[in-house]
């Protein structure tokens, strides 16, 4: 049979006994991104602190973890910072939902940046996003109750008249919530066809009341540019807080926040079915960086992704969540796969993408994100900014590495990243609402730069080997990894695949270039069967 809720159409299948831990899925044929990583962090580098602003935490010198030849200093002091913006004349926007302001924080000549208000009496803005349609440059304003904007005036350091875009949304303030509401901040972005889309997220951890209301909760809607027109654009995503599209498309890709304190979903005899088990919680469900569809359904708060498939991280598959659907009354396999997972609890935030910004080049092909941090996890995890390096061919994210870490010490923290934007000089603004920080880490090419040192693994079934070179590292990044396979043929990519026509023992060079056209070579004798 089926059932209709809130315009989406839900089969049921009959109940059947409780699920036990299914065996390795075939993973739909969604291509992987095969794309290199430039250097993670791995340098400890003292944060640059004013000697205006040595309050604590910087009472005592505090230090972060960068990739090499960067530094990182504070740029501004700012009483719980959420989101940013850069403006086109180059001065920041900063989002106080505490206050009810956005601020605006100006370079001044040899001292610190002026702060001043630029918008007041909101109520708890959030997400900040410039958008220029026709002649006109808007500045949007996610409310918890409405999306506002602006006109841009760079002349102005105040915001000028606002017009409501959006009206009505759900806030604490909405009688049927009764005061409270978990996620009322909004987030927003606008595509290149000026339409515009909003994150209105889970007034819960997990419920199904948010799935049957007017307008649905844990989802996303799209609007026309100036608020008409609204729809429901997909559901099933608990929290979005980071909205971006990706470079070159119109795919909408969204930052998650997912559940807490999961049961433990499987009838597997261990005992644990049905309980909030601590060392499951602490790993499942995964956050989430997914690719958006009109139409989609990600799951919540029926099926959570499960990371333990061969697949890992990549194009999750899906469990039955114990509490809302034991019986499997909702079809998990019905729902779109998440495309890449982040280790449970992190809290992202803020999502950027760097292309067409003058951030390093190395990194300028990648997507990063804002690790606010965990809570109920017995080992902490996140805080720290994270980078995807970009495929630009697939249109999917590579493997996640570190690009500033250090918050975390031990199982205390002493700062939280929020949102992160990049300036016209290629400086990396990163907010931190614990500490009241906004930071900025900065670039210094190496003045001699260090060759390439390739490196590499493979594995072979019969005679086809798959090549990995990720392991290769430099100084500034590898922009070009070249393969030989001793056969007459030949590849490029950072992780390639080849089948040999004969067995025998075959000379394998990889060749990497760096990007500044430093080239190193490496060979391995393989043997194939």
């Amino acid at each position: 049979m089926t059932i209709q809720i809130c315009g989406t159409l839900l089969v049921l299948a009959a109940c059947s006994e409780a699920p036990v831990r299914p065996t390795d899925e075939i993973s739909l044929a969604i291509p992987s991104a095969v794309v290199a990583s430039p250097p993670a962090a791995s340098v400890a580098a003292t944060v640059q602190v004013p000697a205006s602003m040595r309050t604590s935490p910087f009472h005592v010198t505090r230090s972060l973890t960068v990739p090499p030849n960067f530094s990182i200093a504070v740029y501004t002091r700012i009483s719980k910072p959420r989101f940013l913006a850069v403006m086109p004349n180059g001065n920041l926007l900063v989002s106080q939902p505490s206050t009810g302001k956005i601020l605006l924080v100006r370079p001044a000549a040899g001292g610190d940046p002026l702060i001043s208000s630029f918008a007041t009496g909101l109520r708890k803005p959030h997400d900040i996003v410039f958008h220029t349609i026709g002649a006109t440059t808007y500045i949007y304003v996610g409310e918890s109750h409405r999306i506002s904007r602006y006109v841009y005036n760079p002349a102005s350091l105040t915001a000028g008249a606002r017009q409501d875009v959006v009206t009505g949304l759900p806030d604490a303030s909405s009688p049927e919530l009764n005061g409270s509401y978990g996620h009322e901040l909004k987030n927003l972005a606008l595509d290149a066809n000026n339409a515009l889309y909003v994150s209105i997220a889970s007034t819960c951890n997990a419920c199904t009341s948010d799935t049957q209301s007017n307008p649905v909760r844990g989802a996303i809607y799209k609007y026309n540019a100036d608020g008409t027109g609204g729809r429901l654009f997909a559901r099933g995503i608990r929290n979005a807080e980071g909205l971006a599209f990706g470079p070159g498309t119109n795919d909408l890709w969204v930052a998650v926040n997912n559940r807490d304190n999961i049961a433990y979903p499987f009838n597997d005899g261990s005992g644990n079915y049905g309980k909030v088990v601590p060392s499951y919680v602490d790993n499942h469900p995964p956050e989430e960086f997914t690719r958006v569809r009109d139409g989609g359904d990600y799951g919540w708060p029926f099926c959570n992704p499960n990371p333990d498939s061969q697949s890992g991280y990549d194009n999750m598959p899906f469990d039955l969540d114990y509490q809302f659907n034991a019986a499997g009354t909702v079809n998990c396999a019905a729902m779109d796969r998440i495309t890449k997972g982040i280790q449970a609890h992190s809290a992202p935030l803020g999502l950027t993408f760097l292309h067409g910004t003058n951030f390093p080049s190395a990194y300028r092909s990648g997507a990063v994100i804002g690790l606010h941090g965990s809570w109920n996890r017995t080992v902490k995890t996140g805080y720290k900014v994270i980078h995807f390096p970009w495929d630009d061919v697939s249109h999917l994210p590579g493997n996640q590495i570190d690009l500033v870490s250090g918050w975390l010490s031990g199982n205390s923290s002493w700062g939280r990243p929020v949102d992160i934007a990049v300036d016209a000089q290629g400086g990396m603004f990163i907010s931190d609402d614990q500490s009241g920080t906004i930071y900025r880490l900065s670039y210094a090419a190496a003045t001699t730069d260090q060759p390439p040192v390739p490196r590499f693994t493979h594995t072979c079934t019969g005679r086809t080997c798959t090549f990995d070179a990720r392991t290769s590292t430099d100084d500034v990044g590898i922009t070009r990894y070249v393969w030989r396979f001793g056969d007459d043929s030949g590849a490029e990519g950072a992780v390639v695949t080849h089948t040999y026509s004969a067995a025998g023992t075959y000379r394998v060079l990889l060749k990497v270039t760096d990007t500044a056209g430093q080239v190193k070579s490496r060979v391995k004798h393989v043997t194939v069967q």
